[in-house]
């Protein structure tokens, strides 16, 4: 999984913004510690616009413009009873305000010290094609969580020792499924760990979650609630797996296998940083965990990716889709089995947390 800067998983405000000011009409919510209720007589949907407005000019400066034509459109369609429809939008601007303010110190732009390499064997190195210097995105590590009472709450246990045998059997796997060049790879696995590599799991799970909300007829008020928690777990699973990451700062299966077989090569491009645990299986369990308490795990949906036009992945439940993400680290040679399974465990429990406390 590579992260987008200020827009990836860490950094995801919009929907836990609307669900706040969406969900003002049935009590109140809580704002950097104070307590706050959306006005009686103000539109709830105006309200979700307003902030959804107020935080994506916040963050995407340069497109308001093109934020300001949107609001004005989905405004245009509302009932306006004395000045309910401005009420909403100011409310809705101020939650933003408060989530915008709450999230400005949350350790995204830290400078950090040098990364400084760990000679011994099974520590990250430099990774083709790019061979960066450190890991991408050492920052996310310490970050502070929306939820979690810390980045390390859910940390796993340490990946299998080198010269384990669940470590010898996981790194045949990868090595004979995610070469370049597999002969034990089909056609569809190959297309799976390019669907699964192709889009961020925001852009994937996403969709789902309004595919969802449409098949069954949610309100404004359960759709924002849904969709805050659905970005809310995927946003703290990412800050989990990356503190993981960095405290143990392991090395990729292309490190590994090159040191024995220098002209093996992966199917996919290796992410720029470290392995244990994988990211892309850990945020997309977060994603699906909570869709499956709210719809059942045995749901039929479809996956498309923004990239990959006219592929799509119709899966007849979460559980599902989320073995599938699995296998496709595996068979795309970035991952071992071992890191996706600690990953999707983690994903399990802070989508666990997420639904106690929000």
């Amino acid at each position: 999984m590579e992260p987008r800067a200020r827009r990836g998983h860490h950094r995801r405000p919009t929907a836990s913004t609307t669900g706040d000011a969406g969900r003002g009409d049935r009590g109140s919510f809580r704002v950097r510690g104070r307590h706050a209720k959306r006005p009686h007589d103000s539109s709830a949907p105006a309200a979700a616009a307003g902030a959804a407005h107020r935080e994506l000019v916040g963050l995407f400066p340069a497109q308001k413009a093109a934020f300001d034509a949107r609001l004005e459109a989905s405004l245009a369609e509302l009932p306006d009873r004395h000045g309910a429809v401005q009420r909403g939008v100011a409310w809705g601007a101020s939650v933003a305000d408060g989530v915008l303010a709450r999230r400005a110190d949350d350790g995204f732009s830290a400078v950090l010290p040098p990364y400084v390499p760990d000679p011994a064997s099974g520590r990250w190195r430099p990774t083709p094609p790019g061979f960066p210097a450190a890991p991408s995105f050492r920052q996310f590590a310490g970050m502070t969580p929306w939820t979690l009472r810390s980045p390390a709450q859910f940390r796993p246990p340490p990946p299998p020792a080198l010269d384990s045998a669940r470590y010898a059997r996981d790194l045949a796997e990868v090595r004979a499924a995610g070469q370049s060049t597999s002969a034990t790879r089909g056609a569809f696995d190959t297309q799976t760990a390019q669907f699964w590599q192709s889009a961020t799991p925001i852009a994937l799970w996403d969709p789902v979650a309004d595919e969802l909300i449409v098949r069954h007829r949610l309100g404004l008020t359960e759709a924002a609630r849904l969709l805050m928690k659905v970005n809310v777990a995927m946003a703290d699973t990412v800050i989990v797996v990356w503190n993981a990451k960095n405290f143990f700062d392991t090395w990729r299966p292309v490190t590994a296998i090159q040191a024995v077989d220098p002209a093996w090569r992966p199917l996919l491009d290796t992410p720029t940083f470290q392995e244990y645990p994988a990211g892309h299986p850990a945020v997309s369990q977060a994603a699906a965990a909570v869709l499956a308490h709210r719809f059942g795990d045995r749901t039929r949906y479809t996956l498309t990716s923004p990239s990959m036009a006219g592929v799509t992945r119709t899966l007849p439940s979460f559980s599902a889709g989320v073995a599938q993400t699995s296998d496709a680290r595996v068979f795309g040679g970035i991952h071992f089995r071992f890191a996706c399974e600690a990953a999707t465990e983690m994903g399990r429990r802070v989508a666990a947390h997420v639904e106690a406390h929000v």
